[in-house]
């Protein structure tokens, strides 16, 4: 569980990425979530742009976190930003406080 501070400080870092996942007209299918599963692993920090379903985006960025076993940092807009912490310490770039 992420405090409100590493969560800030994620979503600061998101701020300069671009989006490397996006739902669109398909939805929240198998391929999406193995794609934003696939992204966690190379990534930990990954934004995922709504392109469809827009008007569900909070209930689907919820159930995507829960599927790909990560943390929805924040939704702002039609973009989400996950978050999942790599389980080789040693490949572990994003160091929180």
């Amino acid at each position: 569980m992420l405090t409100s501070k590493q969560r800030a400080e994620l979503a600061a870092l998101a701020s300069t990425l671009k989006p490397i996942v996006f739902l669109g007209k398909a939805g929240a299918d198998e391929g999406v979530a193995a794609a934003l599963d696939k992204a966690l692993a190379d990534h930990e920090l990954v934004k995922l742009r709504f392109i469809g379903f827009k008007d569900e985006r909070r209930e689907l960025a919820a159930k995507l976190g829960e599927s790909s076993r990560s943390e929805l940092v924040r939704l702002i807009g039609n973009v989400a930003i996950y978050f999942r912490r790599h389980p080789d310490p040693a490949k572990q770039s994003i160091k929180l406080t």
